[in-house]
């Protein structure tokens, strides 16, 4: 039987492999995405009846690692103190974001209820994807014990409602948010020094091209053990807080370990950290996505869609009410509204459709300041709404 273990643990890992190739490939594929593809990918797994009993609690211990491991590897090559000291108005409209935010979610927290089942742990999830993303969500998914139903009900609405909002931002966005908001002016007499942050690096946080080279691939096995080394120290940490807050404590201390270390140059420096953690997070999409009964997931919870919506439409819809009284230009609302709802791998193609570059900078600013902060913000607000 161990055997048929070992070979399911190969299939969770190596499944991704063969997504991001597939992705490579065809553009159709490219825009679905690969986190929905591996959903889609874990729910064929596992409710074809081809899983080999108890096998969940294999299952259960590939999601209970691959997020703590992940996550220090996607905070080593953030610069958070070169853009503490050049980020000017993008941390303006960050705080505004977060703020409409909050705001949102307590709202919708206060019309659905009683409406919702263990509404708390959505709001936290709401909270951490909307500002920074998918690998948030996961991590205080962990840190909260939400179920794995409830987990991909709660993405897969946001996935399909966040492809209406991308509709939205790369058409008429632009030309909308103009009938309230300033247009966009490139700073007199200078340039915004987006050093790295041009178009085709950028793009570099989705390539795992040269992943194998020995002067990429070595270094990553450093990053990697360090990764594991702050799992090991978290969850020792994690034995002085009581035995409900032991999850959560070791998420937050992971996060806050791999943000010290982005200080470190060394570290910062090396080369795909973020894509391995994001490998991590596909592994655990797949994985989580094989536990989940798809019979339960046919049943669909209305007022969880419209609480996902109002998260963010309603959070949008502020963020550019408020932005209007500071008189941020639109640019600068979207692209910071894109970074927080689809996260920053999305800035180059907003600002692509926006014919703006220079505001690449403010959106990687705001998005990986939330990937940050994320987590924080998310587990605290559950714990409050609980």
């Amino acid at each position: 039987m161990k055997s048929h273990f070992l070979a399911l643990v190969l299939v969770l890992v190596a499944s991704p492999a063969i997504v991001i190739f597939l992705e490579g490939r065809y553009n159709i594929l490219k825009k679905i995405g690969a986190v929905l593809m591996c959903y889609g990918v874990g729910l064929v797994i596992g409710n074809l009846g081809v899983l080999p009993e108890g096998s969940a609690k294999y299952q259960d211990l590939v999601t209970q690692i691959t997020i703590p491991l992940s996550l220090p590897l996607i905070l080593f090559s953030m610069d958070i103190k070169g853009w503490f000291k050049n980020a000017g108005s993008a941390f303006v409209s960050l705080l505004i974001g977060i703020l409409s935010v909050l705001i949102v979610i307590f709202i919708g927290f206060w019309i659905f209820s009683d409406k919702i089942e263990n509404i708390w742990q959505v709001s936290g999830m709401l909270v951490g994807i909307y500002t920074g993303g998918t690998p948030n969500m996961a991590a205080i998914k962990s840190a909260l014990g939400v179920s794995q139903e409830l987990y991909i009900l709660t993405h897969t609405y946001e996935v399909s409602l966040g492809a209406v909002y991308l509709i939205f931002v790369l058409s008429i966005g632009q030309r909308v948010l103009l009938w309230f908001l300033p247009a966009y002016k490139s700073p007199k007499n200078k340039t915004i020094d987006v050093g790295k942050l041009e178009l085709d690096e950028i793009e570099e946080f989705e390539s795992y091209d040269n992943f194998f080279k020995k002067d990429t691939f070595v270094p990553l096995l450093g990053a990697f053990s360090l990764s594991v080394a702050i799992l090991g120290v978290s969850y020792g940490i994690s034995f002085l807080f009581p035995p409900e807050f032991r999850t959560a404590a070791i998420i937050l201390f992971i996060t806050s370990f791999g943000i010290a270390f982005s200080f470190v140059p060394k570290i910062k420096n090396i080369k795909k950290t973020f894509q391995l953690g994001m490998y991590f997070i596909l592994i655990f999409s797949i994985t989580v996505a094989s536990m989940a009964d798809v019979s339960k997931l046919a049943n669909i919870s209305f007022s969880l869609f419209y609480y996902v919506g109002l998260a963010m439409f309603g959070s949008h819809f502020l963020h550019i009410v408020i932005a209007r009284f500071f008189k941020i230009d639109a640019d600068t609302v979207l692209i910071s509204g894109s970074a927080l709802i689809c996260s920053p791998p999305f800035v180059p193609v907003v600002a692509g459709a926006l014919k703006n570059r220079e505001i690449i900078f403010t959106g990687l600013v705001v998005g990986i300041a939330g990937y940050a902060i994320g987590n924080y913000l998310g587990v605290a607000v559950a714990y409050i709404l609980k």
